[in-house]
């Protein structure tokens, strides 16, 4: 008993933590940052990579090499050009031709707002993506830090399918290099294209890099309650999908070779990514810049443009939500980024029926009514003969307790006297948990699919509930769903005597109600119907098996 009080007190405690730190992160105060200028912490060290395979060193940089760094005065703000297509708000830096600045038009940063969401960032925490040509006469590798690119001007508008900005370096000794961005009309991926034209009289050698550099003072995603993956990640030949967080940059340099791949930064419904070519050899990488920026990247193979000839080097880069499909066409793997965990195969094809049911009706919220009941009509015979199994245990629950007086503390023979009891009364005392243990996957990777897919970002329901991906504003979904576990308790009786074990037993549905008051409603909308639909069909269970004259109580 005084164990069993133990492990009560333990989990109020453990309980009583969760919510005081959650508090703690929703209403307390936050930690003040030392103000520091980032343009200073930028310039000791810019995460470019040399022009060296084997090394990941920093490249010199001066004063003006700074990316993202912008200073507000004249002079730099022409550093900057910005497109405006309609499902990107860009901002490139001409130092270096580096996208500092995405914004997502068709995705607000809170619902109804007018304020895009903003996904590459040059401040409050810097977020960028880098590329560049490194290598014996790479632009990026010269001595005079990165090349200061030229625009025909400082203003793009989308007004046709595609848009291209192009970009113009030249060396004194003849070597010019476009650098052009080609964006496409309702489209997240953008094509970088390198034109090198090699009119210097000599062959020259030049190596392509991008990568994603980010402060590791981004917040973790999610909360204690409902964790999601804020950090790095790549896909390779070998491994389709790899999270590659910022304790592992910080820990050790990511560095092995692969035939296509990519490199990415995630957050909980977006993800921005370089993608090569999908048949070149590549090198990953990985850094601590300046002791407080992680980066990821590749490095392509070397091109060799002989005097007089010309040569093209073409990536894409991705900038917006994590849409499976889109993913899956620019790489293998990439669309694993929605990472539904070690249950993405059944995952996936349980998305693909949400999105044909809310194809039909049209309301997410009526699409995980239906999916749920379509999933809990299918798993019925194994619902039945979970119920019909626990009742019939239930039956056996006196003679047990008779073999208990009978054998007191002699555990073999009490054992040996369950089995043939078992046999006798042709009862499986597992045949509750395999059911069970065979439903749970399927539960668990629906409640991935809910947690993870960008569709039900800011979706309507109905009434009170006009986005599924955050919390119930009134908690009303809580608390019929700590209900519904109620009568479910009430409705299946138990064999625990033991008065502490009750006592925890009708602590659970109130507990569980505390934890879904931060779940996004759309996971407990399915969680609520799930559980009506289990009591709708534990009654004409237990209904048929009274007509059959076995006892449910």
């Amino acid at each position: 008993m005084e164990s069993q009080r133990s492990f009560l007190l333990i989990g109020l405690a453990l309980v009583s933590f969760l919510l005081w730190q959650q508090w703690q992160e929703d209403y307390g105060p936050k930690p003040v940052e030392p103000v520091q200028s980032e343009q200073s912490s930028q310039m000791q060290d810019d995460g470019v990579p040399s022009a060296q395979n084997a090394q990941l060193d920093d490249m010199p940089s001066g004063d003006a090499d700074v990316p993202g760094a912008v200073a507000q005065d004249s002079t730099n703000n022409e550093r900057v050009i910005r497109v405006l297509t309609d499902a990107l708000d860009v901002k490139i830096d001409l130092r270096g031709g580096d996208v500092i600045s995405a914004d997502l038009p068709d995705f607000p940063v809170k619902q109804g707002s007018e304020e895009p969401y903003s996904l590459l960032r040059p401040s409050n925490g810097l977020y960028i993506a880098q590329s560049g040509l490194v290598g014996r006469n790479g632009p990026d590798s010269s001595r005079d830090g990165r090349p200061r690119y030229t625009a025909p001007q400082s203003d793009y508008v989308m007004q046709s399918e595609t848009l291209e900005i192009p970009l113009t370096w030249q060396s004194e000794d003849g070597v010019t290099v476009t650098k052009t961005f080609v964006f496409t009309q309702n489209s997240h991926t953008v094509d970088v294209n390198y034109t090198i034209n090699n009119q210097s009289g000599n062959a020259v050698s030049l190596q392509q890099f991008a990568q994603l550099k980010q402060t590791t003072q981004a917040p973790e995603g999610g909360n204690m309650f409902m964790p999601t993956y804020r950090g790095a990640a790549y896909g390779s030949e070998e491994d389709r999908y790899e999270k590659y967080d910022f304790g592992d940059i910080e820990d050790e340099n990511l560095n092995l070779t692969s035939k296509g791949g990519w490199v990415g930064m995630l957050e909980h419904y977006f993800v921005s990514a370089w993608v090569p070519q999908q048949d070149d050899n590549i090198a990953l990488y990985s850094k601590l810049s300046a002791n407080q920026y992680a980066i990821i990247g590749f490095k392509g193979q070397p091109v060799s443009v002989n005097a007089g000839d010309s040569a093209t080097i073409s990536a894409k880069l991705y900038m917006g939500p994590k849409d499976q499909e889109t993913l899956l066409d620019l790489a293998k793997g990439l669309d694993l980024t929605v990472d539904y965990g070690f249950l993405w195969w059944i995952s996936q094809p349980l998305f693909g029926l949400l999105k044909l049911l809310h194809s039909l009706v049209g309301n997410w919220g009526v699409a995980i009514i239906l999916i749920t009941v379509i999933v809990k009509g299918i798993m019925y015979p194994l619902t039945k003969k979970q119920y019909e199994s626990m009742a019939r245990l239930r039956n056996l629950a006196p003679k047990m307790q008779q073999l208990k007086d009978r054998y007191g503390e002699d555990r073999q023979k009490m054992s040996q006297a369950m089995m043939e009891l078992y046999k006798k009364e042709k009862v499986n005392p597992m045949g509750g948990c395999l059911p069970l243990l065979l439903q749970m996957p399927i539960f668990l990777a629906l409640y991935w699919v809910l947690l993870e897919s960008v569709e039900l970002r800011h979706a309507d329901f109905f009434l009170w509930i006009t986005d599924l991906s955050v919390k119930d504003p009134y908690f009303v979904l809580p608390i019929l769903t700590g209900a519904s576990m109620w009568l479910l308790q009430k409705l299946q009786p138990t064999t625990v005597t033991d008065p502490m074990q009750q006592k925890i037993m009708q602590f659970m549905p109130v507990a569980m109600s505390v934890f879904f008051l931060w779940f996004p409603a759309g996971l407990v909308l399915y969680w609520f119907i799930s559980n009506v639909i289990t009591l709708i069909q534990a009654k004409l269970i237990y209904a048929s098996m009274e007509k059959r004259g076995i006892k449910t109580r």
